[in-house]
């Protein structure tokens, strides 16, 4: 799919033009998109812009993950869970 230096995670809600993602290993990472491709567009854009931002606040930037990976999941599996 892509190759993105932290996982991400990418839900779909009940509204089929309405992702949200966030990534498990940057903390402070979400965002939405119309679709799946919508949402790994801005992830790899939108990861590199949130380091920035956390290198620029002097925050901790956690280290990339070697082993990332994109999970898709449908809200509705979730709230049944």
């Amino acid at each position: 799919m892509t190759d993105l230096p932290y996982s991400l995670v990418i839900e779909a809600t009940g509204e089929p033009d309405y992702f949200g993602f966030y990534s498990p290993d940057l903390e402070g990472f979400t965002g939405i998109g119309d679709s799946v491709e919508d949402c790994l567009f801005k992830a790899e854009r939108g990861i590199r812009e949130h380091v920035a931002l956390l290198r620029e606040h002097g925050l901790p930037i956690p280290s990339e993950n070697p082993e990332s990976d994109v999970v898709i999941q449908d809200e509705n599996d979730l709230i049944a869970a």
